[in-house]
């Protein structure tokens, strides 16, 4: 990483793509320097853009890629939208998948870009970044505590390299990157995937996050919370990856 600290604003995303979010907004970072950059378009979790969600983004623009966060709770209540968009990501398909196809397209019609682009997902949407590595659309994916989508032997079989983490304490993807390790070495899929024993769900962010009332049984039921030495460590790996198949 470079040692300089991106600035993360609010910005409209254009809404070009068919069945788009009205109004969709979002965040970018963009690295400082000269161009041109690789693009990485990242996926929220179910907690919205929220400080630890722009730290993401702010991190990925310091290690030198154009990065944008589409906000995929634009149109509607929280509660409303967050339903709406796991039932997207249950079905492979829907609006939020559009909003996110619309910020890969808002990167690459960017000058300061390069025709290279990857993905990386938190929870929620680390769901999104595994099932958006199938296809040409990336050219890397970071799936971070994500869960699989359905048939996922089918729509992992020519998906692009991925770098995957979850935490062995994580109830909830229990045995999930022995999974996904075994189907992308079934498939031949260029991957790093890894488990943290001691770590949980969203042990990359740096806070925790969440009804405070709830707290103490999200840490109970799903480990939930930061780890720093394994998102240290996951962070070096996700970065090593994208740099060997975004540079």
């Amino acid at each position: 990483m470079t040692s300089s600290v991106p600035t993360v604003v609010d910005i409209d995303i254009p809404s070009d793509v068919e069945g788009t979010s009205t109004n969709l907004r979002g965040v970018m970072a963009v690295p400082e320097g000269d161009g041109p950059w690789p693009g990485v378009v990242l996926v929220h979790e179910a907690y919205d853009i929220n400080e630890n969600m722009r730290r993401q983004v702010q991190r990925m623009a310091q290690a030198g890629y154009l990065a944008i966060m589409p906000d995929l709770f634009s149109e509607g209540s929280a509660r409303t939208c967050l339903i709406a968009t796991f039932r997207a990501l249950s079905a492979g398909r829907g609006r939020a998948f559009q909003d996110i196809e619309a910020a890969r397209r808002m990167l690459l019609a960017r000058p300061d870009t390069t025709d290279k682009v990857g993905v990386i997902g938190f929870c929620m949407g680390g769901g999104f970044a595994l099932a958006l590595a199938s296809g040409t659309r990336y050219d890397v994916s970071s799936v971070n505590y994500g869960r699989f989508p359905k048939d996922a032997d089918a729509v992992l079989a020519d998906a692009c390299p991925i770098v995957a983490s979850y935490g062995g304490r994580d109830s909830s993807l229990k045995g999930a990157a022995a999974k996904l390790d075994a189907l992308l070495t079934r498939n031949r899929i260029p991957h790093d995937v890894k488990e943290y024993p001691q770590a949980g769900h969203s042990f990359l962010n740096e806070e925790d996050e969440g009804p405070r009332a709830l707290l103490p049984i999200m840490h109970a039921i799903l480990g939930i919370g930061p780890d720093p030495e394994a998102a240290a460590d996951a962070w070096s790996r996700i970065e090593a990856f994208f740099a060997t198949y975004l540079r």
